[in-house]
């Protein structure tokens, strides 16, 4: 995939509340360059492999032994919502696991909703891998709140309606 230098990675992932473009970001991860360190760096990576349609990253790290049957046909087959943002809720890591709670909102026809999600993450041999997740209602933001879509307006005024 050709990526413009100055895209904003899919993620949201910032340093200092600069938000790093694609090619500093999760680029290296899904190129094979670079491995994430944590589970959260993988989350995100993994969210930016739905928005971009990297399946065959999504297969290669989730875990095998939760697979079932899943593969990157599968993946392409299936009907992508609009991704229109990620937000990390928690995350938490011991030595040999890890657990990040995320909502991934998106648009389907007029309608927004979000994936909330509370994924495992398991270190193997140096590398992390999504095991699974448990689903939880999403939470709406406030009327005031920022807009899920980055527009920079209020929920009430954008998403909302």
């Amino acid at each position: 995939m050709t990526t413009n230098p100055d895209t904003l990675c899919p993620c949201g992932n910032c340093i200092d509340q600069i938000p790093l473009t694609y090619i500093r970001c999760c680029k290296p991860f899904h190129s094979g360059v670079g491995v994430p360190a944590t589970p959260e760096a993988l989350m995100r990576s993994r969210y930016c492999a739905f928005v971009l349609k990297e399946y065959d990253y999504l297969i290669e790290t989730h875990h095998p032994d939760y697979l079932d049957g899943l593969t990157a046909e599968t993946l392409a087959q299936s009907s992508e919502p609009h991704w229109l943002s990620l937000d990390v809720l928690s995350t938490r890591s011991s030595a040999q696991a890890g657990e990040v709670c995320f909502q991934a909102w998106y648009r389907e026809e007029m309608d927004i909703d979000a994936i909330h999600e509370c994924s495992q993450f398991e270190l193997i041999e140096g590398r992390w891998f999504y095991t699974q997740g448990v689903q939880k209602a999403a939470i709406f933001p406030k009327r005031n709140a920022p807009c899920v879509c980055n527009s920079g307006k209020k929920f009430k005024q954008c998403c909302m309606n």
